[in-house]
């Protein structure tokens, strides 16, 4: 009987001390939630300035939002994720699209390009990937600069044959001992030029009435 009620006893305490512990790491979790989210929004808004500098807007980013439907034709995202509009005295002057390449070497790389009206790349971050470490991983600008290679480049320049790494013959640098990261980022990075070139009007809100210049 003692030994019985010894055990029922610790039990019990083992039961109220995990309790305790849920509550105790409830209540961190409500305390420090808004501190999160808060966090991860700056640290979003900061890389879309990246993409589209202060100067070159007068809108908030990170408030000017839209969403992608996942599938979504070209940008092929596995998940719902979220476009920005980019505005100046009104006018849309770029926007910031979400996509994904599925082929990546370690699974898939997500990002977001940057496009301006004029359907040049204002800029392209890769926000998540897996990667090898020293080899795959110069998709990070943390690690490279070879990111910046999409700045101001369009389905016209290089031409659509060249959108390729130079192992393939095409225009960009692949990097040493991996091309396929740099290759599933340079496509995806011209499906996303594609996605806009398509959706043009929407996109940039275009109504058949306003004068607009003919796209790359």
């Amino acid at each position: 009987m003692n030994t019985a009620g010894a055990i029922s006893r610790s039990a019990v305490m083992l039961g109220c001390f995990a309790a305790l512990a849920s509550a105790v790491i409830a209540w961190t979790w409500l305390e420090t939630e808004d501190d999160i989210e808060r966090s991860i929004r700056e640290a979003e808004a900061r890389q879309l300035l990246e993409i589209f500098p202060p100067d070159s807007h007068d809108n908030s980013l990170i408030d000017d939002r839209f969403m992608v439907a996942a599938d979504t034709a070209l940008l092929e995202l596995r998940r719902d994720r979220e476009g920005y509009t980019v505005r100046q005295g009104g006018e849309v002057v770029g926007v910031i699209l979400p996509a994904t390449a599925r082929d990546g070497y370690s699974g898939d790389i997500e990002l977001l390009v940057g496009v301006t009206r004029t359907g040049a790349v204002a800029g392209a971050r890769v926000v998540s990937h897996r990667e090898t470490p020293g080899l795959g991983d110069g998709i990070d600008m943390r690690k490279s600069s070879w990111m910046q290679s999409f700045d101001r480049r369009s389905l016209s320049s290089p031409v659509r044959a060249e959108w390729g790494v130079k192992k393939d013959g095409g225009y960009f640098d692949q990097f040493t001992g991996a091309t396929v990261t740099p290759r599933a980022v340079v496509a995806a990075v011209r499906r996303s030029l594609e996605y806009q070139q398509l959706h043009r009007a929407s996109l940039f809100e275009i109504t058949p009435e306003s004068p607009e210049e003919v796209s790359p």
